[in-house]
């Protein structure tokens, strides 16, 4: 796949300001397209858009279909007539720069209610465009809303607690609860087709003024999901569904112990004898969402790292080969060439790299990787082929400053080197190295435009709680900022008009 020379910023939309305590879909949204073009760029980077579950993870999600129903914008329900402006007055979620995802769910839940409520007092439940959105996704739909109804029914517990015969998906059980909570199933029906209705506007208003989206996938999905709990055959669970071995990666940069991810990993010959059917279908609706898509852990396609289910760290794991050329040819042959971006960060090995580079994709480059080996490290900028995408971070990472800030003398002194910059100018001079570099996609967090510090990082691998809040204010967009941004991508050639 080739892409064209480009450039633009990472930004997950929970990060936006507004009211509710959280970044939504919504009029910021828009504006924020709207500095995305002041600013001369052509791409939108998001993270996993699905309905986060504990710990509040886009890449731990109840589905690998359904949008995150918090990420609804509740004005635009005000708008629409199903709900009144008081509501916010009774909003206590109003942390202009941190999401509290306990307030804000309970909050967004609630009012989510009465729209809903609203919505079928009023018949508009009828409506031609609910009935078509119902339809279209009932492969997917029901089995979401029934699984996240059937967890609120049992407290939040995960699915291999419940009874048997809702664990084991007896029919008879599964019927009589759908009957007997067919309204609470429904509400999560109606907050999926607000949230498609809403993210279809701005990825509209986006593609319109020359912004491309960019979505990310996770390679597995949660174990605690509608996923899992209908698609059992999919994973590699003995016969009490119980997993065999579980997903993480070895020890690496981030972590001495590994990260132990506890995904259940596929069936991959259960897959293949299948058609990849699973992934088709997953591929293809990712991909009416976003014009470009990041796989999340690429490498895990060639081979995969598998820990024995109960291990407390992913030290003791091994790799085990999977499908992946298979699995590319078959998606190729169903849907065509696609705009992929392979994450092909941490162990790679020439199979991998091979995989890889056999379908086109491109593979990606962090600059903060770059300068803690020798002068022959393939993320130094000089060392770079085209088909790649360069990040000066991603969402793993501290931001540029925060980063900088923490490094060891010799090695800070290298950057500057480098970057030919002082202490004063790093972040700037780092993101022209990115921008200046023969990779035909560069593009940065928002933080690092704004040259926040540590307090922006959005998340810390391996850490339970206290990722993913972080958020900015409409102020910080500054003139200065847009006008200098467009100025070095018109330079550097990455403006696609």
């Amino acid at each position: 796949m080739k892409i064209k020379r480009s450039s633009g910023i990472l930004l997950h939309p929970t990060s936006l300001p507004g009211k509710s305590g959280i970044g939504s879909l919504g009029k910021n949204a828009f504006l924020f397209i709207d500095y995305l073009v002041k600013s001369g760029q052509s791409i939108w980077q998001v993270l996993p858009m699905g309905h986060t579950g504990y710990g509040d993870s886009p890449y731990q999600c109840f589905s690998i279909y359904a949008g995150n129903p918090i990420l609804i914008d509740l004005e635009l329900l005000i708008d629409e007539g199903l709900l009144n402006h008081s509501i916010f007055d009774e909003d206590s979620t109003s942390d202009e720069t941190r999401v509290d995802y306990g307030k804000v769910i309970g909050f967004k839940k609630s009012q989510l209610k009465v729209a809903y409520n609203n919505f079928t007092i009023n018949d508009v439940s009828k409506s031609n465009l609910y009935k078509a959105f119902n339809e279209k996704n009932e492969k997917w739909l029901t089995e979401y809303a029934l699984f996240i109804e059937l967890k609120e029914h049992f407290n939040e517990m995960p699915w291999w607690d419940w009874p048997q015969e809702l664990r084991f998906r007896e029919e008879a059980a599964i019927q009589n609860f759908k009957t007997q909570n067919a309204h609470k199933i429904g509400f999560h029906k109606f907050c999926q087709f607000i949230f498609y209705k809403q993210w279809a506007a701005v990825k509209k208003y986006a593609n319109d003024r020359g912004i491309s989206i960019v979505g990310d996938i996770p390679l597995y999905v949660a174990h605690d999901s509608a996923d899992v709990w209908s698609n059992h055959e999919v994973f590699q669970f003995d016969e009490n569904r119980k997993p065999l071995k579980v997903a993480g990666v070895p020890p690496d940069y981030f972590s001495s112990t590994g990260q132990l991810w506890g995904n259940p990993l596929y069936n991959w010959d259960f897959m293949q004898k299948n058609g990849f059917t699973w992934w088709i279908d997953r591929i293809s609706a990712t991909f009416e969402m976003f014009d470009f898509v990041r796989i999340d852990h690429f490498r895990g396609f060639e081979a995969y790292w598998a820990v024995p289910f109960g291990d407390k760290t992913a030290e003791k794991g091994e790799w085990v080969k999977a499908p992946g050329t298979e699995l590319f040819k078959t998606i190729r042959e169903k849907l065509g060439e696609l705009p992929v971006i392979a994450e092909d960060l941490g162990i790679i090995t020439p199979e991998v790299e091979k995989l890889r580079d056999d379908f086109g994709y491109p593979g990606m480059k962090i600059l903060q990787f770059a300068f803690h080996a020798d002068e022959g490290s393939g993320y130094l900028p000089h060392n770079y082929t085209p088909n790649f995408v360069v990040y000066t971070g991603t969402h793993d990472n501290d931001t540029l400053q925060g980063w900088f800030n923490d490094l060891e003398n010799d090695i800070k002194k290298r950057v500057l080197k480098y970057a030919d910059a002082d202490e004063k100018t790093i972040i700037r001079k780092m993101i022209r190295v990115a921008w200046s570099s023969v990779a035909e996609m560069a593009i940065i967090p928002l933080q690092d435009l704004l040259e926040l510090g540590s307090e922006a990082r959005m998340n810390i691998p391996g850490t339970p709680g206290g990722n993913w809040q972080w958020r900015f204010q409409m102020e910080h967009l500054t003139d200065e900022k847009a006008e200098w941004l467009a100025d070095i991508t018109k330079i550097f050639n990455r403006k696609s008009d």
